[in-house]
């Protein structure tokens, strides 16, 4: 399927990327069959849903991995206060035992950047996408965020161009040009006013699958 068209200068947002079709359990599924779930659709995390599809949770591989890492051992006092919600895991035989809860979610509105972050910062690999009142729309994965990236340079240099060139210096004097390869930005030439260099660095930064941005601009005399 062809990646959708940035229009404007609008971000990309998570509904453009996420994957619509949907795998999901309800809390009653046994311990089996989310495993034997995550290999046919080879993914490593499954929502939980309930009612008309309102997401409750998430059952990853680390939620399951607690049964076979306890399997044979069982744990010093001190190590059961480290491990505690492990351990306890490693005995649910079911969703609702062995999902994380509540789940952590994203809109389809929200930017690839916000959408980035959150994964970070919780460091998971895919989260649910759900409407205004939780009901599971998609799912988004680290891999969609980096679809931004694949992006042609031909598009990325033709945004920057009138995005920040453009805007930023059409009633300024300047001599610049914007080469764009492999997603590297490289913005060259003379501009009057120095103090719009790190500006112009950083909006270009900002455009959408841009890699990195090298600067080579000097201050001059420029051109009208």
């Amino acid at each position: 399927m062809p990646e959708p068209e940035t229009q404007g200068n609008s971000p990309r947002t998570v509904g453009d990327v996420m994957t619509r079709t949907v795998i999901s359990i309800g809390r009653a599924a046994p311990f089996k069959e989310i495993v034997r779930t995550m290999e046919q659709w080879k993914v490593s995390a499954l929502p939980v849903v309930e009612g008309e599809g309102r997401v409750v949770g998430v059952v990853s591989e680390a939620d399951l991995l607690p049964k076979e890492e306890f399997r044979d051992h069982t744990p010093s006092r001190i190590e059961q206060l480290r491990v505690l919600d492990a351990l306890i895991k490693s005995g649910g035989v079911t969703a609702d035992e062995l999902m994380t809860a509540p789940a952590v979610t994203v809109h389809a509105d929200a930017t690839l950047a916000q959408a980035a972050r959150t994964m970070a910062w919780y460091r998971i690999k895919r989260m649910p996408v759900v409407d205004a009142v939780g009901r599971l729309e998609g799912v988004v994965s680290r891999s969609d965020l980096l679809k931004v990236f694949l992006r042609e340079d031909a598009e990325i240099a033709e945004e920057v161009r009138r995005t920040v060139i453009g805007q930023l210096f059409a009633h300024r004097e300047h001599d610049l040009t914007v080469r764009v390869f492999e997603g590297i930005v490289t913005l060259s030439g003379t501009l009057a006013d120095t103090a719009l260099i790190p500006v112009a660095a950083r909006l270009a930064r900002a455009v959408e699958g841009v890699v990195e941005v090298d600067i080579q601009l000097r201050g001059g005399s420029g051109r009208s």
